[in-house]
Formats: C-alpha cells, structure tokens, sequence
C-alpha cells in the first residue's frame, strides 16, 4: 500500500471533536498540530479502528514520541496557544484581505 493511499485510509472517518466541539474527520485529526496528530487522537478514535498501529506505521519514532510520549500541557498552557493561534489566523486573514 502507499504511503498517500496509507494516509487516506481512515481520512474520511467523521467523530466529535471534544476539544472543538463539532465533527471532523481523522483527517484533520491526523494533521493537526503541524502535520502531525493531534494528541487526543489514541483517545479519541480507539474504538473506532486500531488508531495506535496505525499511527506507529505513519509516524517515525521521534513524531511519535513528541505527541504522545511528551507529558501534556497544562489546560492554560493550550488554552493560551489556542488562542495566540486564532489571533494569528485572524490577522493574517485580515491582511490577505487588503491586498
């Protein structure tokens, strides 16, 4: 199987994101935080397919250990970088829609 054809394999699959509060796909889940899964994504999709194998199959070892591995945030802390994000995306929107 290819790699693209190995990363679109789940991709259309739709669950209720408990950290935006609306569905999306493992798609985005599986690229959320530059490129890489979101860190909920073993929790939030194990009873819907065998997620952890398949992340281990797509992810090099220090991918891997970087989401999952690496101790969690503090609430504030992301809640913080949540927010620093939307400002930036707002911005950014802002001035594209000038030009």
């Amino acid at each position: 199987m290819s790699s693209s054809t190995l990363h679109q394999q789940h991709d259309e699959l739709l669950i209720r994101c408990p950290k935006l509060g609306a569905l999306i796909t493992f798609a985005y889940c599986r690229i959320e935080v530059s490129g890489l899964p979101c860190t909920r994504a073993l929790a939030c999709w194990r009873d819907r397919f065998p997620v952890e194998s398949f992340l281990k199959e797509i992810l090099t070892e220090v991918e891997w250990k970087k989401q999952f591995d690496a101790p969690a945030k503090p609430k504030l802390t992301s809640l913080l970088e949540l927010i620093d994000t939307a400002l930036n995306n707002t911005a950014a929107s802002k001035n594209t829609d000038k030009e």
